[in-house]
């Protein structure tokens, strides 16, 4: 058993990134219930919910259409991402999954620490995550 977690110790760390996954889609299920329990008193009581209420339920935080069309560059470029539907995607991801495939994949094919078979593996992963990354940022609406 001690041979397991020291041949696959790097399996950690997709692991952590599927549980902390999986918590934020369940934190982000009851906020929608949340929102939706608040709906259904205002329909209750005969009321129309407010705006920014129904906003909520796009999916949309802030309202982002509510930003003043100020000078500043960055907040129109944070608000017109997060209207396309991502936050951190686009030519960095792309860039970032393309050198680790190939560091990954010079790893394995230099069978570094003799697991090459474990960094070949890591390596498809990689390169699937960049071919993914590259076909979104490439179909992705310009603005």
């Amino acid at each position: 058993m001690e041979d397991l977690f020291r041949s696959y110790w790097w399996l950690l760390f997709p692991l952590a990134w599927f549980v902390a996954g999986a918590f934020d889609q369940i934190l982000r299920y009851q906020r929608h219930r949340d929102t939706l329990n608040l709906i259904r008193t205002y329909a209750e009581k005969g009321q129309e919910p407010p705006a920014e209420l129904m906003k909520r339920l796009d999916g949309r935080e802030a309202a982002v259409d509510d930003l003043d069309d100020s000078d500043d560059r960055y907040s129109r470029r944070a608000a017109r991402r997060y209207r396309r539907g991502y936050r951190y995607g686009g030519w960095y991801s792309v860039v970032l999954f393309g050198a680790l495939a190939s560091g990954f994949g010079a790893a394995a094919s230099m069978d570094i620490f003799g697991a090459g078979e474990a960094f070949l593996i890591v390596a498809f992963v990689m390169g699937a995550l960049f071919l993914a990354n590259l076909v979104q940022t490439l179909m992705t609406r310009r603005d």
